[in-house]
């Protein structure tokens, strides 16, 4: 029996419908599991039987995380956040770290973990943390733009068996403040923390870059999707 994976939804603000990159279901399947799209809710018990058929779960990228998670206003206009959302993925989130399933955050998910596990984000980049690094590239988004250095003896590390890893990159949010009960596994040329797991969880990791879009010709991506799907139990 394969493991199944529910997949965080993508939700569109303009047309209030749920949407999905092929990327994150395909990487899952040729990992070897699973994948399920979860229905946009924040419904205890509907959130406690959908976690119940789950093994893991893979928190996906779209909109920007309510500062409030960390306890800042937003800076303006530029932050746009779902509630709902975030609601609904704290819940399947607290509900993993308990029963200590798989989990893997991909873009907004690395944010997402982080700030309810008590860290700070950069409300934007660009505004508080510029530099040279490109954080926000154009299509196609399987081209890498940047570099990263993998934390030595990081699980991320010794699963490339690499000190650098060349990343796409799409996002104008970023960890600012690591939570107290991550760790960081990867750095960008301009110090922006890549990539972080929780060491006394059996596989909570996330990272900033794409891997759901370049997947089928980048072997460390595929061995991403890999490591989170063998994780499961």
């Amino acid at each position: 029996m394969k493991k199944v994976v529910g997949i965080m939804p993508l939700w569109d603000d303009e047309k209030e419908s749920l949407w999905m990159l092929p990327g994150y279901i395909d990487g899952i399947r040729e990992a070897g599991g699973l994948p399920v799209i979860l229905p946009f809710t924040d419904d205890k018990k509907e959130i406690s039987q959908l976690a119940d058929m789950c093994s893991g779960f893979l928190f996906t990228g779209g909109h920007d995380v309510d500062p409030a998670l960390y306890n800042e206003a937003a800076l303006g206009d530029m932050v746009v956040h779902c509630r709902k959302r975030d609601t609904m993925e704290k819940k399947f989130l607290e509900i993993a770290l308990r029963d200590d399933k798989s989990v893997l955050g991909i873009c907004r998910g690395i944010q997402f973990i982080n700030a309810v596990l008590g860290g700070t984000l950069y409300q934007d980049i660009q505004t508080q943390h510029p530099s040279d690094t490109e954080h926000h590239q154009k299509p196609p988004y399987d081209v890498p733009v940047h570099s990263v250095t993998l934390q030595k003896d990081s699980p991320l590390q010794r699963l490339l068996n690499s000190d650098t890893l060349n990343v796409n990159s799409y996002h104008h949010q970023a960890i600012k403040m690591t939570a107290p009960a991550l760790r960081e596994m990867a750095f960008s040329p301009d110090g922006i923390t890549e990539a972080v797991y929780k060491p006394d969880s059996k596989f909570v990791w996330a990272v900033q870059w794409h891997p759901e879009f370049s997947y089928r010709t980048d072997p460390s991506a595929k061995a991403i999707f890999s490591a989170f799907v063998q994780s499961m139990t």
